[in-house]
């Protein structure tokens, strides 16, 4: 799948209001690959164990169906694993039996269905169904859309724990009300008696009328206390939950964006590969391999050098956002300035606020724009290839901890691909020429 449709469909499943949207968006990364394929959601009754409707994802929305079919339809191989959940079960020549029981549209030329069981607070909770055409050449739909399924897997939760959060809100305040609307029921009754009690002991002399009921209307009062407190212990052990919903909530966005930036990473360490096998030209690649760095940590300010073959230096090897004056193939001697010493330690060396160095070079440059910079050594079987440098990060953005882990193993991959070709030697050669 191409990483723009993961990196759009993670957006999309964030920002979807509701769970038919997030099939929509699940469909639409579907036609990236397989236009003719068809996927839908079946929501399932664990309490019953009952399918109980198909949605079906449709260019203009989803089309709901109410199947009402238990999953002992299926043979008890092919549930064990829907149960389970782990992955799609595949049912083969049966494709087209089972498609007709969870009334899935048919494909002219016949299909292959699989199932995926969705989970939640560890029961069976939803079965996503990808229905795809026959192929005689090629890999499987199923096996393509992984990703994409993986991620949906992570909104369909966020959708369910929003659910169950709504409910307990919903529940405590019904507990309340009617605690509440008890209570006043009973103390009107009660003040009602009372004073007619009062106009008969002024009548009649009743006093000891008058204090029995001021009795039961004490007890009464002390009864609603008592339920006011039942009520709001309640609402703490409601609220409890719900902030432990929320903070759950928060862990599955964590680790969402997680997936998202292990599936960017990937993508691009792809790109690395088919770069170096697709092109010839040492400038070529040392541009390529730079744009791919740069557009990945989103800095509009990159560098690429490469050491010079036979000297203690690097030279500029490519460039992107830097002064005009400094010049292709400059260079810069081994421990002295930024470049210079991540090459010498062949550390990583990641600023996050530039101003706390008052001498900092970087502080006389015009061109530098924000207040985090990222260097980081390549090197291949202990081997000094270069440095990539990064400022300027879109948005005033600032490089944290998580990016140098981020690009340690990108420039692992970029020290790979420069070192095969010996971009160093040939593209300082191409200069000299």
């Amino acid at each position: 799948m191409p990483p723009r449709t993961l990196a759009s469909l993670a957006h999309a499943l964030n920002a979807a209001p509701d769970l038919d949207a997030a099939l929509v968006a699940l469909a639409d990364g579907l036609a990236e690959i397989d236009r003719f394929s068809h996927v839908a959601l079946i929501t399932f009754d664990p309490r019953r164990a009952l399918m109980r409707d198909r949605k079906l994802a449709r260019p203009d929305g989803v089309e709901s169906r109410t199947i009402d079919t238990t999953l002992d339809h299926l043979a008890t191989r092919e549930r064990t694993a829907i149960t389970s959940g782990a992955e799609f079960v595949d049912f083969g020549d049966a494709s087209a039996e089972v498609a007709r029981l969870i009334a899935m549209p048919e494909i002219p030329e016949g299909g292959f269905l699989a199932l995926k069981g969705l989970h939640f607070e560890g029961s069976l909770a939803g079965i996503l169904a990808l229905f795809e055409p026959r192929k005689i050449f090629g890999t499987r739909t199923m096996e393509r859309v992984q990703p994409a399924v993986a991620l949906f897997e992570l909104g369909f939760a966020r959708f369910l724990e929003a659910e169950a959060r709504h409910e307990a809100v919903r529940t405590l305040e019904d507990v309340t009300q009617r605690v509440h609307g008890e209570y006043e029921r009973k103390l009107a009754t009660l003040e009602q008696q009372l004073l007619r009690a009062t106009g008969e002991f002024t009548a009649h002399g009743d006093q000891s009328r008058t204090v029995s009921l001021e009795r039961e209307l004490a007890s009464a009062r002390e009864d609603a206390r008592r339920a006011s407190r039942r009520a709001e212990a309640v609402e703490a052990t409601i609220g409890s939950a719900v902030e432990q919903l929320e903070k759950a909530h928060i862990e599955l966005h964590r680790r969402s964006e997680q997936l998202r930036q292990k599936t960017r990473t990937l993508y691009l360490l792809e790109r690395v590969l088919a770069l170096d096998a697709a092109t010839d030209s040492p400038r070529e690649l040392a541009e390529g391999l730079l744009s791919l760095v740069g557009d990945d940590m989103n800095a509009e300010r990159c560098s690429l050098l490469l050491r010079a073959p036979g000297e203690d230096a690097l030279y500029l090897a490519a460039a992107r956002g830097i002064a005009p004056n400094v010049a292709e193939g400059k260079r810069v001697s081994i421990g002295s300035g930024i470049s210079g010493r991540v090459a010498a330690t062949r550390e990583p060396l990641l600023v996050q606020d530039v101003g706390e160095a008052r001498e900092h070079p970087l502080l006389r440059d015009a061109y530098y724009t924000t207040g985090s910079f990222l260097s980081f050594p390549l090197v291949y079987r202990d081997t000094l290839v270069g440095v990539v440098n990064l400022t300027n990060r879109r948005m005033a953005g600032v490089f944290v901890d998580e990016d140098v882990e981020r690009v340690r193993l990108l420039g692992l991959v970029i020290a790979l691909a420069a070192a095969n070709a010996r971009l160093p030697e040939r593209l300082v050669e191409t200069m000299s020429v």
